[in-house]
């Protein structure tokens, strides 16, 4: 007759066994929260400047696009229109939880699908009429013709025109491209607040 010997786990066991439970839960937890709910971003160049500066660090957001859906003068960060965009599970998988290879992007929305838009004389105007940006550093020092803005694209440019390569160099941006809208600024400390 075979004797089952069990042993009873220890203290210890049972405290490392929990500990082990919680800390995988928590990055599991952690790692869903930042590719679906919101992460952080260090703003890298001065293309958006005034309202944002290098090294200002951000929290971005990921729900208001569903939830509101995507509004003129929101601030978005984005994968590069140019980015090679891999299809595999595991690129998706990175992406989701916002380990990229590439730094996205950031720009504010200027043009919504379907509306056209053009630039002259230093004054963006979106189906004719001139669009009013107190945001804007300077206006832009170029033209550009009247350009149709597909559906499920949006027209992305830097608040800082002259510094900054956005749509006006390649193309209105796939809302697939989107990764979240950045609404509060954390870092420096003395410019805490929300992002308008």
């Amino acid at each position: 007759m075979a004797i089952n010997e069990h042993r009873p786990q220890t203290k210890v066991h049972q405290y490392l066994h929990d500990f082990g439970l919680i800390v995988c839960s928590a990055l599991i937890f952690s790692g869903l929260s930042r590719g679906a709910i919101a992460e952080t971003r260090l703003i890298p160049s001065l293309s958006m400047a005034p309202t944002l500066a290098v090294n200002d660090r951000l929290v971005v957001e990921k729900l208001s696009a569903y939830v509101r859906g995507i509004q003129r003068g929101d601030i978005l960060v984005f994968h590069a229109v140019n980015e090679p965009w891999s299809q595999g599970v595991w690129s998706q998988t990175l992406r989701f939880l916002s380990i990229d290879q590439q730094n996205p992007l950031i720009k504010r929305v200027i043009g919504l699908p379907g509306e056209t838009l053009s630039v002259q004389d230093g004054q963006v105007f979106i189906d004719g009429v001139p669009l009013l940006e107190p945001y804007v550093k300077e206006a832009p020092a170029y033209q550009m013709a009247p350009l149709k803005i597909p559906m499920d694209h949006v027209f992305m440019m830097g608040d800082n025109r002259n510094n900054s390569a956005d749509s006006h160099v390649w193309g209105p941006l796939p809302l697939d491209h989107v990764k979240g809208r950045a609404f509060f600024r954390y870092w420096p400390a003395q410019r805490t607040g929300l992002i308008e």
